[in-house]
């Protein structure tokens, strides 16, 4: 890997860091504007940016709210623009781990966000450490591929002397009387 390589990568995964605190910063705002008052809100969390990383030309990361935890797709500034969809599509991601059907939405200062609800509302949660926790967890099983499946192992029969002396093969000792 050359140094530019490496370099364009580091600046990837940077915007990519960067966008997930702008949408930070955008839903915490709109945690104090607007859902505060809100049965939905959980006082106990706090919004946060989780995982965001560069995958390919898309940013996907998880962003937590005291009223829901999303994973979150958007362009990269390094890939193209996503295609359009109308706000409230559903539109397939192909992750590591499977395809999953998000949400099209539109954030305003930002754009289009897809999302892909983990838990909403947050009442199950009482501590923003076990809400992190659990975020990055579902973002490492979301960035894990699936076990190849292993092949069969097909036993070999096992022949017996008396089997073996009369010729009889396994299969004609189970249609044997």
């Amino acid at each position: 890997m050359t140094a530019e390589a490496s370099d364009d990568g580091a600046a990837r995964e940077a915007a990519a860091v960067a966008i997930g605190a702008r949408l930070a910063a955008i839903y915490a705002g709109i945690a104090e504007r607007s859902m505060r008052d809100l049965p939905v809100y959980n006082p106990k969390l706090r919004v946060e940016a989780v995982g965001f990383h560069d995958d390919g030309g898309r940013v996907i990361g998880i962003v937590t709210t005291p009223w829901f935890m999303n994973v979150v797709v958007v362009a990269s500034p390094f890939g193209p623009a996503l295609a359009y969809r109308p706000g409230g599509a559903t539109v397939t991601h192909d992750l590591p781990s499977g395809a999953y059907d998000f949400v099209v939405g539109e954030i305003a200062d930002f754009g289009r966000i897809d999302s892909l609800s983990l838990f909403s509302p947050m009442f199950e949660f009482d501590d923003p450490d076990v809400v992190r926790t659990t975020a990055e967890a579902a973002m490492a099983e979301l960035r894990r591929a699936p076990e190849p499946p292993k092949p069969e192992v097909r036993e070999k029969p096992v022949l017996d002397r008396r089997a073996l002396l009369f010729g009889r093969r396994p299969r004609d000792e189970a249609a044997s009387p």
